[in-house]
């Protein structure tokens, strides 16, 4: 069984997979101060709930957007697991080609989703990631990763807002019934939600324009399945659409 680690600014995606069937999955929180002993603590009490202990995995594969956490889940792998990582990077052998003018600026999570589309889907694709940032990224149909959009996230641009209005706060992130908020609540959802759905829309509508493609097009990310129904735009949700890709590339590198 492999863990797959997703490590992102805000929170961390920790998936246990056969192949690219994901067993289970966690989300848990971002912290950069962690170390390898705490990592191992956490590492340890999931992998006892998820698939009956630490002896079941086989495999690591590591993606990684905070470098000091990388190395501290690398020591966590080899010191607990007793197991060498594959760690994603931008010289990772990935099957497809990088067209970024320096690829070590691609994110690895954008890179993962990549090889995912391209071998699970196929075709001309956009792929539209909830995260810290929501990014767009187009790739071809034979393999290439032509590059993107990032914009704020939706938590990270609310959040923002909620810590500079004193009297805006915090709201679920549910569709709320009208656009017309008659509560600072309702107000709040209707603006955030029905706003970044317009955002998807124009940025996806502006690329296939530009590109010249009828992609399928792909959301992922912890807002997917909230922002989709509404999207015009939106063709299709894999929630777990970066551990499947790091599936497919710890196959490879491991074959190779």
């Amino acid at each position: 069984m492999l863990l797959a680690i997703d490590v992102g600014n805000t929170n961390t995606v920790l998936g246990f997979l056969r192949g690219t069937d994901v067993l289970g999955s966690w989300r848990v929180a971002t912290d950069r101060m962690q170390t390898p002993d705490e990592l191992g603590f956490r590492v340890k009490n999931i992998c006892d709930m998820a698939c009956g202990g630490l002896e079941e995995i086989s495999g690591v594969m590591i993606c990684s957007v905070v470098p000091p956490l990388t190395s501290a889940y690398v020591r966590m792998s080899r010191d607990l697991l007793k197991l060498p990582p594959v760690v994603l990077r931008s010289d990772t052998e990935l099957d497809i080609t990088i067209d970024y003018y320096d690829p070590t600026e691609v994110g690895a999570d954008r890179l993962a989703n990549a090889v995912a589309v391209h071998e699970l889907i196929g075709g001309a694709v956009i792929v539209v990631d909830f995260g810290t940032a929501t990014t767009f990224d187009v790739i071809t149909a034979d393999g290439h990763y032509r590059g993107g959009a990032i914009a704020p996230g939706i938590q990270t641009s609310s959040e923002n807002l909620f810590r500079r209005a004193a009297l805006l706060h915090g709201v679920e992130m549910e569709i709320p019934d009208t656009v017309i908020g008659r509560s600072t609540s309702e107000s709040l959802r209707a603006g955030i939600l029905f706003g970044a759905v317009g955002q998807v829309d124009e940025i996806v509508t502006r690329t296939i324009v530009e590109w010249g493609e009828e992609p399928t097009v792909v959301a992922t990310g912890g807002l997917a399945e909230t922002i989709a129904p509404l999207s015009k735009t939106i063709t299709r949700v894999e929630p777990y659409l970066t551990l499947m890709g790091l599936a497919i590339i710890h196959r490879r590198v491991t074959e190779k």
